[in-house]
């Protein structure tokens, strides 16, 4: 059904007054666990937005790939013998099968384990068993793997998107490439991915993390009070309500980043970063204001639009060793209306000495990685939402829960009205436009409100 034609059947009754609900900062907590909602995310959030696929230092050389998906499709990431990156579907065109079964790997063919049509490493067909025998008038050309219909690139950053008739990437991330280039333009080269990414399953609905990575500050002080006990981050970095050190952006083209900074003319911190990696940063990239963001920065989290989201902090593993910087790239790769894949990459600077790279990795896994100490209290407490989601309870009195923190009288603080960026920026951690954010474009593209893919 094309999208001119598509009317809202089947739609779950609790979502018919969200619209307000949402103005006063209220959710129906069941779009964290139905399977009905879930099945009109794959259609109209999954393959109509803009989903991220992997960094291009993944697969560096010609035949690199790596297997990924859009919702629950499966896609083969992949540098073709030309040097260019595709994003093809991880199916055979004869009879269906995954040609692809190796998570990662070089290749210049794939080879159907079914009936062993094979493949160049663009996609091409070029090999048909008893082809003289039973498909002498095949075209071969006309049968090639699919691929996603739209891919771009943005600091190395691979999106894609299954809507042939969708906007440009560019379009799409609209403003917001003013917080991306903060975490991504830092030096000439970049930043670059450190080793693979790790994979955990978590009976949590995707949106949760999302969210969370949207400016919920707040959480900080009870969820992670062991981590703030034990001395590893800066209790600056930690969220505390009020002014000093919290900076939200929300309603950014959909999208939201939290800041956690030191005041205006305080110390030079850069996450944390060591000399050798600062002394690479590139003021030229980088608005005079954007810098001094940088600068001053001490955890930078943010979403971009469904469910690729980053963390860029510095902290340290252990209190008797300095603390390091480190970028965190992931993905919430729903796997059901209750369960999700979280995917996380570790980044660092491409200038960054190998053992700083080394450093950053080991910070990283120690803090957010699987069993890291922050992830580990988000993952214990999250599946507590989606088991009240999927209440009997909450479908026979249409529960609510609460996302009214520093909406209109509820805080004392106002948006900057003379901030420089982009998005509506407020100078406290007491606040959750970010969420509110969120879950606005969700309720868009889920009720057809004429959001733009």
């Amino acid at each position: 059904m094309s999208k001119s034609t598509e009317t809202n059947t089947g739609v779950p009754d609790f979502l018919a007054n969200m619209a307000d609900d949402l103005e006063k900062g209220l959710l129906p907590i069941q779009v964290f666990n139905n399977q009905q909602v879930y099945d009109l995310e794959l259609r109209r959030i999954f393959a109509r937005s803009w989903v991220y696929i992997g960094h291009e230092s993944e697969i560096p050389n010609c035949g690199d790939y790596a297997t990924r998906y859009i919702g629950e499709d499966p896609f083969i990431f992949i540098r073709d013998d030309e040097g260019v990156v595709r994003v093809l579907l991880n199916s055979c065109r004869h009879r269906g099968a995954q040609v692809c079964r190796a998570s990662a790997g070089n290749t210049t063919h794939f080879a159907c384990p079914f009936h062993g049509w094979t493949y160049k490493n663009n996609g091409q067909l070029v090999s048909v068993p008893a082809r003289s025998q039973g498909y002498r008038e095949l075209k071969t050309s006309e049968w090639g793997l699919f691929a996603a219909p739209k891919v771009a690139s943005y600091c190395g950053l691979v999106f894609a998107n299954l809507d042939p008739d969708a906007i440009p990437f560019e379009q799409y991330i609209g403003q917001y490439h003013w917080y991306l280039d903060m975490q991504f333009k830092l030096t000439a080269g970049g930043m670059e991915v450190i080793g693979e990414p790790q994979r955990w399953v978590v009976d949590a609905n995707w949106k949760q993390g999302a969210e969370n990575f949207c400016g919920d500050s707040s959480h900080t002080q009870m969820t992670h009070r062991s981590a703030l006990d034990a001395g590893i981050v800066r209790a600056a970095a930690a969220g505390a309500p009020g002014r000093n050190y919290g900076l939200h952006v929300h309603g950014c083209d959909g999208h939201a980043i939290s800041i956690r900074q030191m005041e205006e003319g305080g110390e030079s911190v850069f996450w944390d970063y060591p000399e050798e990696v600062t002394s690479q940063f590139d003021s030229g990239g980088l608005s005079e204001v954007q810098l001094d963001l940088a600068r001053r920065a001490l955890v930078h989290n943010g979403t971009v639009f469904p469910n690729f989201s980053f963390l860029h902090f510095g902290l340290t593993d252990s209190p008797s060793k300095p603390a390091a910087g480190y970028l965190s790239i992931r993905v919430w790769q729903p796997k059901g209306p209750g369960k999700i894949e979280i995917w996380n990459w570790i980044m660092a600077p491409k200038e960054a000495s190998e053992s700083y790279k080394e450093r950053a990795f080991e910070v990283g896994m120690s803090s957010f990685g699987p069993s890291g100490s922050f992830e580990q209290d988000d993952v214990a407490v999250w599946p507590g939402v989606t088991r009240s989601a999927a209440t009997v309870f909450a479908e026979m009195n249409n529960v609510k829960v609460n996302y009214q923190m520093g909406l209109g009288g509820m805080g004392d603080v106002q948006p900057i009205a003379d901030w420089p960026g982009p998005g509506v920026a407020v100078l406290s951690n007491a606040g959750e436009g970010g969420l509110r954010t969120f879950h606005q474009t969700w309720y868009d593209r889920i009720m057809l409100n004429g959001t733009k893919s």
